[in-house]
């Protein structure tokens, strides 16, 4: 093989990044949480501009204060005017990039590059832990069309939730998160298992009518939740247009509860106490308003709640 005056071969393949035309850019607005997951987009952020530019990107990158401002900051960057969005953040950052999108009309791609304590959506679609490498294969551009949920009028990207643990995440502040990680969700959720909130709710689905005393009930478009693999089901789509619901009813003793927690670790979904089903839409009814989580974040308190999959809602490039 030839060798060119650089060193390498001639058939040698450069990185595809590099191979844009003069002249030819496109604009990318970069949003990221400084504080995220120990704070470690602070030592890549230069390197991820870096690939961004050789990509062919003309990069405005803008940190977030806080997660309220991130549909302000959308708006304000007039979001619609750039070819590509990318976060970088946890959960709990990409749903409000995704709910600014939605909220106004922004149809542009998306990127992600996780940064957070627990990364579910990442695991997801296959996101590489690694930021850098996340970075590159986002400009590879490899789209995938990802449902979106409603609850009511918020959106969220992967869960909505109620009941036992599922204040954790946004309860555990993010200084113990970066210096523990995961094991802070743990520690906090042991906390929980003394006090077992009981819910009477009446559930509505498209192929199931029901009504119980519920400890915890999750609605989600996800193979992972809380850093946990497979604890909604098998044959999860992410862009099927359909929810996995779990739903746990109250235990009648000690026996049962120990029994139930043992068939949830052990992903046995043939537990008398638990239904599981899919659905497009399902509606929930309490006499008392009660919290909802939504991707790990407080999602306000609702006696009649109404969740709705808007089929791949999002293009992601992943």
């Amino acid at each position: 093989m030839e060798k060119t005056s650089n060193g390498k071969t001639s058939n040698e393949k450069l990185p595809f990044f590099f191979f844009v035309p003069y002249g030819v850019y496109m604009k990318l607005l970069f949003i990221y949480n400084p504080r995220a997951g120990k704070a470690k987009i602070r030592r890549n952020l230069l390197d991820i501009i870096d690939i961004f530019t050789n990509a062919g990107f003309v990069v405005t990158a803008h940190p977030t204060q806080a997660l309220g401002e991130v549909a302000e900051i959308l708006e304000r960057v007039k979001a619609a005017s750039y070819d590509l969005i990318v976060c970088s953040g946890g959960d709990g950052t990409l749903d409000c990039v995704v709910g600014g999108m939605m909220k106004q009309r922004i149809n542009v791609p998306l990127g992600y590059i996780p940064a957070g304590t627990t990364n579910d959506f990442a695991r997801n679609l296959r996101i590489p832990s690694n930021m850098l490498t996340a970075a590159e294969r986002i400009c590879q551009r490899n789209a995938f069309a990802c449902d979106i949920g409603y609850l009511n009028d918020a959106n969220f990207v992967y869960i909505a939730a109620f009941g036992l643990f599922t204040d954790v995440s946004y309860e555990t502040s993010q200084d113990i998160k970066n210096a523990i990680g995961q094991t802070a969700y743990i520690l906090e959720g042991i906390k929980r298992l003394t006090d077992l909130s009981v819910c009477r709710m009446r559930v509505i689905a498209e192929a199931i009518e029901l009504e119980d005393d519920f400890i915890f009930g999750m609605v989600t478009n996800s193979i992972s939740v809380g850093g946990f693999k497979n604890l909604t089901g098998k044959q999860v789509k992410l862009n099927d247009g359909l929810f996995e619901v779990t739903l746990v009813k109250k235990p009648k003793n000690p026996l049962e509860l120990n029994n139930l927690i043992t068939a949830m670790l052990k992903r046995n979904y043939n537990n008398e106490l638990m239904h599981n089903f899919k659905t497009a839409k399902i509606c929930f009814i309490t006499n008392d308003e009660i919290p909802w989580t939504l991707d790990g974040e407080f999602g306000g308190r609702h006696a009649n709640v109404t969740i709705r999959n808007i089929k791949q809602a999002i293009e992601i490039y992943c």
